[in-house]
């Protein structure tokens, strides 16, 4: 199975490094794709624009490495990043190519962080690519994408979407490095700070360590890896069916 994951900015990965490396436990393609190379950032101290960008693509082979994913760049701008019909037909050509069972991407959310602008842009757009990824002539020349391709977000504090949780204990080693990783380069990752969020969503789901996910089309409750998905009602929707749309 293939899972797209659609981010703003390289580290935004951090709080989803074990779903990811429960998709690959599974032996399945991975492909992280980040819209901006998170160019606006103040860790790297006064130094010109092309330095920041190889560090940030640095930091992006490192962490596909670490998580042992595909990684890809987009070329968005940092904090400037909106969700227009292009932004989505950039995007959807993407899933047309790697034609995924499942998206993670962010979502709508009130608390700071999760409520940067860029990632609510990038998590409409990636949604939105989903729907022109089904339209020959948006990812022409390749195939359109017209499987069913299930949505899961970041969860956000008041979100009252179902929910899936991801017992990531199994990772965490992995997932500290990965922290650790970003903590030493531009200081987000405290691995402390990991654990306590991990357990603090493992509390609410009779677990050790979780992740949870806002499930937008899917059954909730425990799962080994977002993939593969149980519909909640494949019924209802008429994209939950091969074929033509628009």
């Amino acid at each position: 199975m293939n899972l797209l994951v659609v981010l703003a900015h390289p580290d935004d990965e951090v709080p989803a490094a074990g779903a990811l490396l429960a998709q690959r436990a599974r032996g399945d393609r991975v492909v992280l794709v980040w819209l901006t190379r998170g160019g606006m950032t103040e860790a790297f101290g006064d130094v010109p624009p092309e330095e920041v960008v190889r560090r940030r693509d640095e930091q992006g082979r490192r962490a596909g490495e670490i998580l042992d994913v595909e990684t890809r760049f987009l070329d968005f701008a940092d904090t400037a990043v909106q969700a227009t019909p292009e932004a989505a037909a950039r995007v959807a050509r993407i899933v047309a190519e790697v034609r995924p069972d499942g998206v993670l991407t962010l979502g709508d959310a009130w608390r700071r962080g999760l409520r940067h602008p860029d990632h609510q842009a990038a998590g409409k757009i990636a949604r939105d690519a989903i729907t022109l990824a089904r339209l020959r002539k948006v990812v022409a020349p390749r195939d359109p994408h017209r499987e069913p391709v299930p949505v899961f977000t970041y969860r956000g504090a008041h979100s009252v979407l179902p929910a899936v949780a991801i017992d990531v204990e199994p990772y965490l080693e992995t997932i500290f490095e990965l922290g650790r990783f970003y903590q030493d380069s531009i200081g987000f990752g405290d691995p402390a700070w990991i654990e306590r969020r991990l357990r603090h969503v493992g509390a609410r789901w009779g677990m050790t360590y979780a992740e949870e996910y806002d499930a937008w089309e899917t059954r909730p409750g425990p799962v080994e890896a977002l993939l593969p998905a149980e519909p909640q009602d494949p019924e209802l929707s008429p994209e939950s069916r091969p074929g033509p749309v628009g």
